[in-house]
């Protein structure tokens, strides 16, 4: 599942966020399939991280691994 996680992330979310100046990086799959990431650069300290992993980094996950239930972000 974590490769599956990381290739979308790499393939189709970082180079996404790359144009606004962010990055989100893979920490943990949990055994209830909910992602865990970290949000790094303009993402970091954005007032709208949180839609932006909600509304598109958790939607573009789930359309190529729909098995993926929610995702977090880590400090």
């Amino acid at each position: 599942m974590r490769e599956r996680v990381n290739k979308v992330i790499n393939e189709k979310i970082n180079p996404m966020l790359a144009t606004h100046g962010g990055a989100c990086y893979l920490r943990d799959v949990t055994p209830e399939n909910v992602v865990k990431v970290k949000l790094e650069g303009a993402c970091s300290g954005c007032p709208g991280a949180m839609m932006t992993l909600k509304g598109f980094v958790l939607r573009e996950l789930q359309k190529e691994i729909p098995e993926i239930k929610d995702i977090e972000a880590e400090m």
